[in-house]
């Protein structure tokens, strides 16, 4: 069966019911209106020459149509491939002459240098066709890529993650199932559709049981408050530093909060700190955890340990093998440190026309995650880094995650980043960059990191900032803080 057919069973048991709304344009589907668009888009599509296999590029905000054309490519078993529209225009170009669109879909006149012959169609001039009825499913066995999403690629070229029917059945599944998700949730998605947690933490396993997602064009403060109060949201995702922006509102600590079940952060670490802020009123506040390649959705971290084990992500799910191999490559032992590796049907399909990168980031089947990681003696897990953020300083590992939760726990510390810088003495050393109260340097910061932290883990530098530079993802940009830094310590 293929992967789209959930909607057919879907549309039919819950009809009449909202399955999402465009806040821009307040446009709203219901299930049967879901059902119908996805087909009639899927006529127009194929008009245009679009079959199975074919790439169909999409360049805009979040709106409905990134919905309905993924599951209307879903129904031709073409690959749909969502752009990241905060990239710039070289950037673009290279992404889309790389994928080689058999249709290009954007907002009004495209802004690249694109061949004059190229299937470039603005979204305007297309129209679903109502007027042809159901759209017969084109066969595609479980592991046909229907959706590319590409990495930041912050670390070299962005690769394009080929997301299969199995993949996508098997996140919705397990996410429902243990996160608790009920037909009565409803949730805003602000994440953009071009990464994966605009459809696969919430939007694809609400719509597979019946709920409702409220599209956002951008993230807005206002406008979550607004919404959780007129919608009566119930559950709701994002990374951390919105997380923490939600929390340094003003209205946030007289704010009630009422139809919210939980909120769950990821795509970042969260600091301990800042679960807490949410706890502190009550509410049920969970890190999450999983990547582009896998799941997304792949720990969990009940509501009864979610205080108790605060910082953790939890238990891995039922669908996810979990492996942790230290830089030595075997398997940690008690509460040492490894590398996360997960294997399971969440894990993609690999990279479009890259096959040896693939390779390169998979052992046995497991997918090699770059986290590094440690599990207590009940069995939970938690994050200490990133592999590629670890530095040498003296001949010593040091974790930035570590330092930095240490830090963090300073009275006028709100935000703690550090990045390596290189030294003669000790071959690297940590760069710290702090979003604090008042001014802090290196001797008081050593003063109040002496009784916590060994002294080869302190920062060398210390330089206070405004704001942090964030990515599209809305992760902390931290390469662009280590060019910064780089040029401030020489």
């Amino acid at each position: 069966m293929a992967w789209i057919e959930f909607l057919d069973d879907i549309a039919e048991k819950f009809s009449d019911k909202t399955a999402l709304v465009e806040q821009e344009s307040a446009r709203h589907l219901s299930y049967r209106e879901l059902k119908e668009t996805v087909d009639a888009w899927a006529w127009t599509l194929s008009e245009l020459g679009v079959s199975k296999g074919e790439r169909v590029c999409f360049l805009k905000t979040n709106c409905l149509e990134h919905v309905t054309l993924f599951l209307a490519c879903a129904r031709l078993g073409a690959l749909f491939v969502p752009m990241n529209f905060r990239l710039a225009p070289g950037e673009l170009l290279e992404i889309t002459k790389r994928v080689a669109p058999k249709a290009f879909i954007g907002e009004g006149d495209c802004s690249l240098d694109l061949p004059k012959d190229f299937p470039y169609y603005p979204l305007e001039s297309l129209k679903p066709q109502f007027d042809k009825g159901p759209f017969q499913t084109v066969e595609t066995s479980e592991v046909d890529p229907l959706l590319m999403l590409f990495t930041s690629g912050t670390t070299g070229t962005p690769k394009g993650v080929l997301f299969h029917g199995k993949m996508l059945k098997s996140n919705q599944e397990a996410t429902c199932e243990n996160w608790g998700l009920k037909s009565e949730d409803r949730t805003l998605v602000e994440t953009p559709f071009f990464h994966t947690g605009g459809y696969n933490v919430l939007c694809l396993p609400l719509m597979s049981i019946g709920g409702t997602s409220y599209l956002a064009a951008k993230f807005d403060l206002d406008n979550i408050y607004k919404t959780i109060e007129e919608e009566k949201l119930s559950v709701y995702f994002a990374v951390p530093t919105m997380f923490q922006m939600l929390a340094e509102d003003q209205r946030f600590q007289d704010y009630s909060f009422e139809s919210m079940r939980f909120f769950i952060s990821g795509g970042a670490y969260c600091p301990k700190e800042l679960m807490e802020e949410y706890q502190k009123k009550g509410l049920m506040f969970k890190q999450g955890f999983g990547l582009t390649e896998v799941g997304p959705n792949c720990f969990l971290l009940k509501e009864e340990d979610s205080i108790r084990k605060v910082g953790s992500i939890g238990k891995p799910m039922p669908h996810s093998e979990v492996l942790l191999l230290t830089a030595e490559g075997k398997v940690a032992q008690g509460e040492e440190v490894g590398e996360l590796l997960i294997r399971g049907p969440h894990v993609c399909g690999g990279y479009f026309a890259q096959p040896e990168r693939f390779q390169d980031a998979t052992f046995d089947g497991y997918f090699k995650t770059g986290d590094l990681a440690k599990v207590d003696e009940e069995g939970f897990y938690f994050i200490v880094g990133r592999k590629k953020d670890m530095y040498i300083s003296g001949g010593e590992n040091v974790y930035p995650a570590e330092v930095e939760k240490k830090i963090r726990s300073h009275e006028a510390v709100h935000e703690a980043v550090i990045v390596p810088v290189s030294d003669e003495k000790w071959g690297e050393v940590g760069y710290c960059f702090l979003r604090s109260d008042r001014e802090l340097d290196v001797v008081e910061m050593r003063e109040f990191l002496n009784p916590l932290l060994s002294r080869y883990k302190h920062p060398h530098y210390i330089q206070c900032i405004k704001e942090f530079p964030i990515l599209a993802s809305g992760k902390i940009d931290r390469k662009a803080l280590q060019a910064k830094a780089a040029e401030l310590s020489h």
